[in-house]
């Protein structure tokens, strides 16, 4: 099998042009095609050589692939299936707002995290995607053009598979690569620290960590994560990390009925998160099978958003979005291709 060279950095474009006996600029040229102008085959990229596009097209893969399936919800989000090199396939979510566009998208097959919430977890791992699997699920979105945001929010935890996620941001913020601003990224974890730190000292994209509860014994219960990595040394590294000892960093909170939605909750949440510039994201609960986690009440998120805002913290009521398609938050799963398979 060809190597694949879509979601290679200009570096290593060099690399393969002087292996091939190209002239340096001809890494250039490759990646305007692969990432500018997004072509679909070595034939088309008129200003290599005829020798240069043989030479590609005989050692490499392109490696984009377009969505193998696509499902639309009643409120306008769209839900795109991926194939993988794996023979599994990911999801990634489109969703349109007046004015923005966000593509949330996988970064593995399944997960190892096991958060009680999430269908992801209860599908278990099956792989890492590659760094060109993660670009894929933006360079070929039908809607490519409109996107205004990406998270890395869908199936996976990005910083289990740190090295091709840190390779995508790289492709799409470089100025060779797609140009993306990095303030328009955001990366969200369950708190890996490892990986955590290499992102801080490697990325300037915006980071969003899963919070959901502020006391150590519930949150392992429903993150198991907490308990190889406390959020006390997450918020600590956060503290002492980027320009001026912080960078702007989201907490995602999903809120579960009579678990973590008290005032009690909302009073620790401030005294944990003081002296971190940041926002705090309420998310309601979309219901899973074979749990015990039910949704909070609308006057509880209400008021713990009023709590929250009360104490100084930037805080917002995240709108749910493509529910009826298994596209919104904590429901992106294919354990059912998966079991097929």
């Amino acid at each position: 099998m060809n190597d694949v060279i879509f979601g290679k950095s200009l570096d290593e474009l060099r690399g393969i042009a002087a292996r091939l006996g190209q002239p340096a600029f001809a890494a250039s040229q490759l990646a305007d095609w692969l990432y500018k102008k997004c072509a679909s085959d070595f034939d088309s990229m008129g200003n290599l050589s005829k020798p240069f596009r043989a030479a590609l097209a005989a050692e490499y893969d392109l490696g984009r692939s377009p969505p193998e399936r696509e499902s639309v919800s009643a409120d306008g989000t769209k839900k795109y299936l991926f194939g993988s090199g794996s023979g599994h396939f990911v999801e990634a979510a489109y969703i349109p707002e007046a004015d923005r566009a966000t593509l949330c998208l996988s970064t593995q097959v399944g997960c190892k995290m096991g958060c009680l919430f999430c269908m992801t977890g209860r599908q278990g791992f099956q792989g890492d995607l590659s760094t060109a699997e993660i670009v894929n699920q933006y360079a070929s979105l039908p809607e490519r053009e409109r996107i205004t945001n990406i998270v890395y929010m869908g199936m996976g935890e990005p910083f289990d598979n740190l090295e091709n996620v840190l390779a995508s941001l790289e492709v799409l913020t470089s100025s060779w690569g797609f140009a993306l601003s990095p303030r328009r990224i955001t990366v969200s974890s369950v708190g890996v620290i490892p990986g955590l730190k290499a992102f801080l000292e490697r990325s300037e994209c915006h980071l969003a960590i899963s919070l959901h509860s502020p006391f150590d014994e519930e949150r392992e219960s429903l993150m198991p994560v907490q308990k190889a990595y406390p959020l006390k040394e997450v918020l600590s590294l956060l503290r002492t990390s980027g320009p001026e000892g912080q960078r702007r960093v989201s907490f995602e909170y999903i809120m579960f009925g009579g678990l973590n939605d008290t005032l009690r909750h909302a009073r620790e949440l401030v005294r944990l998160l003081g002296g971190i510039r940041c926002r705090v994201n309420l998310i309601r609960f979309h219901p899973i099978p074979d749990t015990p986690l039910r949704s909070s009440t609308e006057e509880a998120m209400l008021a713990f958003e009023e709590r929250l805002k009360a104490a100084g913290v930037m805080t917002t009521i995240r709108k749910s979005r493509g529910q009826d398609i298994l596209a919104a938050c904590g429901l992106l799963s294919t354990k059912v291709l998966v079991e097929r398979g």
